[in-house]
């Protein structure tokens, strides 16, 4: 409930930080230039997001016949969270990691990489694939979408803004320069705050499926011993995917050397994440 409310906060947040950038772009224009911005960017993502990253992933749906087990674990976890059962996809990759998407339930996806099953026991899988439809349980595939979606539009939207101020300072009189650096400013600083609310949802969403994830198990230690594996595993072997789609993974499937990537991560630290699970009473 803590990190539902703080996912609530911080969406609200960043709806504000986007109404306020399309007021300074154009005022009341601005923000209904805004809004029909962000309106289509989220149309898009809501109908078309998990298509993407799966043919970005090269994923390959998987039939029962073909990973009979794979489709049982699926199985029994979604009928106890309550939910229709998501398609199951493997993914060729050596990089163990999962991730799972879809705009709600009964549109959903699950999908694993051939790394992943290579590592894990039977016991650390099932915490991961509990972990994957608590996510879809949460919505959150449709949550994170959308925060990524503002974002962006913020980013894009601020960028307007700059080269329209760079571009337009020329042709105005030196007593509107200060104001003109304020809010130049402010609209570098817009995207980079933008930037950090949502991976403060993304974070708080890991936390949740988490939680919820070892509930629908019924065993927190599954997906606890399954963090510690993957967290050393997944840094020796990074994925090549995109930093957009980072977030969608159980955990971070970027090269952790890399100082920037660690300052903007999608995830929680392993270690928080697995005190946590171990604090749990079952």
């Amino acid at each position: 409930m803590r990190n539902t409310l703080k996912t609530t906060i911080l969406l609200a947040f960043l709806t504000g930080l986007f109404i306020v950038i399309g007021n300074l772009l154009g005022g009341n224009e601005g923000m209904i230039f805004a809004l029909i911005l962000a309106a289509g960017m989220n149309f898009f993502s809501y109908w078309f997001s998990d298509k993407l990253v799966l043919a970005f992933m090269r994923a390959k749906e998987v039939t029962p016949n073909e990973a009979p087990w794979l489709h049982s674990m699926v199985e029994k976890f979604a009928l106890s969270a309550g939910i229709p059962k998501p398609k199951v996809y493997i993914v060729q990759s050596p990089s163990p990691n999962a991730f799972a998407t879809g705009r709600n339930p009964s549109h959903s996806a699950v999908a694993v990489t051939t790394g992943i099953i290579d590592l894990l026991s039977r016991e650390e899988l099932e915490g991961v694939l509990a972990h994957e439809i608590a996510h879809v349980k949460n919505r959150d595939t449709l949550i994170s979408a959308v925060a990524a979606t503002i974002a962006g539009a913020i980013m894009v939207l601020a960028n307007m803004a700059r080269w329209a101020i760079i571009f337009g300072g020329g042709r105005r009189d030196e007593r509107n320069r200060g104001g003109e650096f304020f809010l130049l400013l402010m609209l570098i600083l817009a995207p980079l705050a933008a930037t950090l609310i949502q991976l403060a949802i993304s974070r708080s969403r890991e936390y949740e499926a988490d939680a919820d994830g070892a509930k629908i198990a019924g065993n927190p230690m599954g997906l606890a011993k399954a963090l510690q594996k993957l967290a050393y595993a997944s840094a020796r072997i990074p994925m090549n995917v995109s930093p957009h789609y980072s977030h969608l993974f159980i955990v971070n499937p970027l090269s952790a050397k890399d100082i920037f990537i660690k300052l903007f991560s999608t995830h929680p630290p392993i270690e928080e994440r697995i005190r946590r699970l171990m604090e749990m009473k079952f």
